[in-house]
């Protein structure tokens, strides 16, 4: 399954992700940044869980699976450039910034923020499209304590 998945990533025009790849793409996306500090704490991965049910109206254990798939789908994956390529296609910007988001949210859920984490977000935030002035203002936005 993955390996299909990623053969039609890396190909040199993909076709558009339909619903169901867009979901794994951003969910393996979110598990990247978390792991890029070389520490996947459990913060982090509930946070990925409440980010894939608020953005796909999903039950706890559903949103559990979608990022234990994104978890496998992100170890075999080559590079980060071909799912961000496939979510910027996907995306439209508005929607891309809260991607943007929740990719800073997954970043500051363990209380610390990485130079691998930081510097890996800002290549994310390019590879989007989205400025740097804008992704400073979507961490600023999900900084802000509750």
């Amino acid at each position: 399954m993955f390996a299909d998945f990623l053969k039609r990533l890396t190909q040199p025009r993909p076709a558009p992700l339909t619903d169901s790849d867009a979901r794994l793409a951003l969910a393996a996306l979110l598990v990247r940044v978390a792991r890029a500090d070389h520490d996947y704490a459990p913060e982090e991965k509930a946070r990925i869980d409440r980010i894939l049910m608020a953005r796909y109206a999903l039950a706890e254990t559903d949103a559990a699976a979608l990022r234990a798939e994104a978890e496998t789908l992100e170890s075999e994956a080559p590079d980060t450039v071909r799912f961000t390529k496939s979510i910027k296609e996907a995306v439209a910007y508005e929607d891309r910034l809260g991607v943007i988001e929740a990719l800073w949210s997954v970043v500051l859920a363990d209380g610390a923020r990485d130079d691998h984490e930081d510097a890996l977000l800002r290549m994310v935030a390019n590879l989007l499209g989205i400025n740097d002035r804008d992704s400073a203002l979507a961490r600023q936005r999900v900084a802000k304590p509750t």
